[in-house]
């Protein structure tokens, strides 16, 4: 059965009486090498645990559950199940959960089925989802050690950035707070069925087993962050101003100088070890001041 032929696509749908799901973004793979290469890229151990978000038909599934000691697939749509049980149905170290991926106890699915392997998760991530669902994964502490994804062209550039490029944003310096993304490959739309308005790109992000960056408050950290690029045409020391905090611009102007970087400098040139700095910086302006921020 070849999971990536448009014909047995369209097929293996009307069968089960189904639709592509725009609401899901739904776009499945009709070039075999993609799902291949993707699951060759997830994981250096055949002993791994592969979590896989938005299974679809399951061609991705296959190839990560030939290569993998343990797979399981959460699918959102559930009209997608019985397709499923005919596609990979016969791998016994394969399980299929229906299931919402931002609503699933991560944790507990790895503690479940992960048996004390090495975790990682590999996915073709909606559109329309991309930033939540990395948030959560990030935000997880479920112990993955990597996430594999395919994301919109466009969002792998944004990810995978460095300070002062143009893409380089929040998300991109928030995600270097939990490890380091690199793009693997493109993934042009016409790989698609049915075809989406852009191209994709496969990134891989290593998760810190010991995160480098310990901010003494981490609300400071990310709300510093969301300031200078909510405003990231102003200045640092015009952006901060926005935070709200019980500082006076002189003080605001001192604890930017102290953490090595001029007031006039945007937000955008600043790595995620910068706003590590920055935020330790307002913190203990904020103690000189007898404030004391929360964590």
């Amino acid at each position: 059965m070849n999971l990536c032929q448009p014909s047995e696509i369209r097929r293996l749908m009307e069968e089960a009486g189904i639709r592509f799901r725009q609401e899901y973004g739904q776009n499945f793979l009709t070039d075999p090498s993609v799902p291949a290469r993707i699951a060759e890229a997830c994981a250096e151990e055949a002993e791994s645990f592969v979590l896989e978000i938005g299974p679809g038909i399951g061609s991705l599934t296959r190839e990560l559950a030939e290569r993998y000691a343990r797979v399981v697939a959460v699918e959102i749509d559930g009209g997608l199940i019985p397709v499923l049980e005919k596609t990979v149905g016969n791998y016994g170290n394969l399980t299929v959960l229906h299931e919402d991926a931002m609503k699933t106890d991560l944790g507990e699915l790895v503690r479940t089925y992960g048996e004390g392997r090495r975790a990682v998760v590999c996915a073709n991530l909606p559109y329309y989802i991309t930033t939540p669902i990395l948030m959560r994964l990030l935000e997880s502490e479920a112990g993955f050690s990597s996430l594999t994804v395919m994301v919109q062209s466009e969002v792998a550039e944004r990810l995978t950035a460095g300070p002062g490029e143009r893409a380089y944003g929040a998300i991109t310096a928030v995600l270097g707070y939990y490890g380091r993304a690199r793009r693997l490959f493109r993934v042009p739309a016409g790989c698609f069925l049915p075809v989406p308005k852009v191209d994709s790109a496969v990134i891989r992000v290593d998760l810190y087993p010991e995160r480098p960056f310990r901010p003494q408050s981490e609300k400071l950290f990310f709300g510093s962050i969301r300031a200078a690029f909510g405003q990231r045409r102003k200045t640092l020391l015009n952006a901060l101003g926005s935070m709200g905090l019980p500082l006076t611009k002189e003080a605001l102007s001192a604890a930017i100088e102290a953490a090595g970087q001029s007031p006039n400098v945007r937000g955008e040139r600043l790595s995620t070890a910068d706003f590590v700095r920055l935020s330790d910086a307002l913190f203990t302006a904020m103690q000189q001041n007898s404030v004391v921020p929360g964590t």
